[in-house]
């Protein structure tokens, strides 16, 4: 698994049953999670330019999964904070709702790494088998160690 996976997974920014509906609700309520424990140092502005990258184009995978984000000076390291919807959420024109979303904060100089990151949690989401195993998890810490689990078998 990335090292750099490995040091971005945090339970503290993993919600199990996101409250929220819609698109812009559920990536409202992830960064807010991620503000409340410090990783933003602007929630408006860092929120603003994760909804202006969603609108020019969903981040729907088409499989249950989508991975908004924003590459902005507002933080200072590559963060991760997931939504999981038992429900699902309308992103974008997709027919599949989403069931998993993983917002990523990246910091402008840190591309790369992100997109180290970002292919390590897609090879994991892309087989089903894992994305259930993601669905079924109970607590924040479980779900983590699935994820990690899963990006170990994909390397």
């Amino acid at each position: 698994m990335s090292a750099l996976l490995s040091e971005i997974l945090d339970p503290n920014l993993v919600v199990l049953e996101l409250r929220e509906g819609t698109s812009a609700e559920a990536i409202l309520e992830i960064a807010e999670l991620l503000r409340d424990h410090g990783h933003v140092q602007d929630y408006y502005k860092f929120a603003d330019a994760v909804m202006e990258r969603e609108g020019r184009s969903s981040t729907n995978t088409g499989e249950g999964v989508a991975f908004p984000h924003a590459r902005t000076d507002l933080v200072e390291r590559i963060t991760l904070g997931v939504g999981r919807s038992e429900a699902g959420i309308q992103f974008g024109l997709a027919k599949e709702l989403v069931h998993l979303v993983f917002l990523f904060a990246v910091p402008r100089k840190m591309v790369t790494d992100y997109l180290v990151c970002l292919g390590a949690v897609a090879r994991v989401v892309k087989d089903k088998v894992r994305r259930d195993a993601l669905m079924a998890t109970t607590t924040a810490e479980e779900f983590v160690e699935q994820l990690r689990a899963g990006a170990l078998l994909v390397e």
